[in-house]
């Protein structure tokens, strides 16, 4: 069951950033990249992780906003590329690894930096 949950999940991300291209208009949504899917195992729920260019708030709050907006519009889509016999709840998340991952990053160049001074 496992392996199919995988299978599945690899679909729905690459059907949804192709709806997110071609389908929605919303230029809230311009420029939103899908980093990660998280499937239940009942195959009833998928949370979508998501990341954008901009690290302001307000940005943030637009785009989920806009993909919330879309979120009907993703799921009739899903159903018609996807044959299940349900298709899934879907929940945006914005993807906070992406901040972390560029956090790290400036730590380590500033070590660096602290480093090259002495």
């Amino acid at each position: 069951m496992k392996h199919r949950v995988g299978r599945v999940e690899q679909e729905i991300q690459r059907e949804i950033n192709d709806i997110l291209l071609k389908r929605v208009r919303d230029p809230r949504v311009e420029g939103v990249t899908i980093t990660d899917i998280n499937l239940s195992g009942d195959l009833q729920h998928v949370k979508v992780y998501y990341s954008i260019l901009s690290g302001l708030a307000s940005d943030a709050e637009k785009t989920q906003a806009g993909l919330d907006k879309a979120k009907g519009l993703i799921r009739s889509e899903l159903g018609q590329r996807i044959k299940l016999y349900k298709i899934p709840e879907i929940t945006f998340e914005q993807d906070g690894s992406v901040r972390y991952g560029e956090h790290i990053d400036e730590l380590l160049r500033k070590l660096h930096a602290d480093e090259a001074q002495r």
